[in-house]
């Protein structure tokens, strides 16, 4: 049985979901190649070879693939799908794009978000927000799985894989990057944060959002925020923890001012830890939450800051 991982990055480095999807093929079992394609992309190349359980990486460095463009992506996994039974990506931004295109391509149904894995053919996902889990089994004689990385230990890296430069280029020509818009920060990936503190509704304003600043800074945690702060204009969209934006599972999970919409539990309630602040004691939020405290954001976070 063999498996390929598509490698998410940016260029320049591996990122750290791309060792818990490989933690996801472990489990599956069989032969794991993993996938880089990007450009001028050597460091991630070298970070790849060295992720435990990978016997082979793929490189695939040009130009069509330097901005990870779907329609590119797709055509070029669907032309190395012949080799391989599992077809695996993280369910991050990039692999959400073009996996859906890889399945259409070979005619087979997609299997989303898995958060565990039963045996070859037999996976666990969240559905209706994470109010129902659902156990699926693929007939397909490929099977095309997103993972959602919450579910799975990232690997060690000491690997040694052997490295095999491909010459392949699929340009579809549809499609062009025009620019970026990043928002640059120097507090940790939402994504990969050990600690996030975010912020709700009860915020009342994206100025308030500074009063998490502090206790940030001294946890070392990202800053976060729920779908009701964004949609209010307070802070921006990348910040979102929820259904619809970014699913985390950090060590330490602290909610504050947050009521506990199930859109925003679906996002960060496989956290270690949650800890939430709401002056509303009957807040949907203390269902989950490990620790509590009823009180006014405002009186609760100063203090919390001043004892940290």
């Amino acid at each position: 049985m063999s498996i390929l991982v598509i490698a998410e990055h940016d260029n320049s480095s591996l990122k750290a979901e791309t060792l818990k999807t490989v933690g996801a093929a472990q489990k599956i079992g069989g032969d794991i190649t993993l996938l880089v394609a990007g450009f001028n992309c050597q460091n991630v190349v070298e970070a790849a070879s060295k992720v435990n359980g990978v016997s082979k990486v793929l490189v695939c460095d040009n130009a069509a693939y330097e901005h990870q463009l779907a329609e590119n992506v797709s055509l070029l996994v669907t032309e190395l799908a012949a080799d391989y039974e599992h077809i695996l990506a993280t369910a991050l931004t990039t692999g959400k794009n073009f996996m859906p295109r890889v399945a259409a391509l070979l005619d087979v149904s997609q299997i989303s978000d898995i958060i565990d894995v039963e045996s070859s053919d037999t996976f666990v996902r969240p559905i209706y927000a994470g109010n129902a889990i659902a156990t699926v089994q693929s007939l397909d004689n490929k099977k095309v799985i997103t993972v959602r990385t919450t579910g799975f230990d990232a690997v060690a890296t000491d690997g040694t894989a052997e490295v095999v430069n491909l010459d392949t280029v699929t340009d579809a020509g549809i499609s062009s990057h025009v620019s970026d818009e990043l928002t640059v920060s120097e507090r940790p990936d939402l994504g990969a944060a050990g600690v996030i503190i975010s912020g709700g509704r009860g915020m009342q304003n994206g100025d308030n959002f500074k009063l998490l600043d502090g206790i940030a800074d001294k946890l070392g945690a990202a800053i976060g925020a729920s779908r009701a702060a964004v949609d209010a204009g307070f802070v921006p969209n990348d910040m979102q923890v929820g259904q619809t934006g970014k699913i985390v599972a950090p060590d330490l999970y602290i909610a504050v001012g947050i009521s506990g919409a199930i859109q925003h539990l679906a996002g960060m309630k496989d956290s270690k830890v949650i800890v939430a602040i709401n002056k509303d004691p009957e807040a949907p939020i203390f269902q989950v939450a490990d620790y509590g405290i009823v009180a006014d954001l405002f009186d609760a976070l100063p203090e919390l800051e001043s004892k940290l």
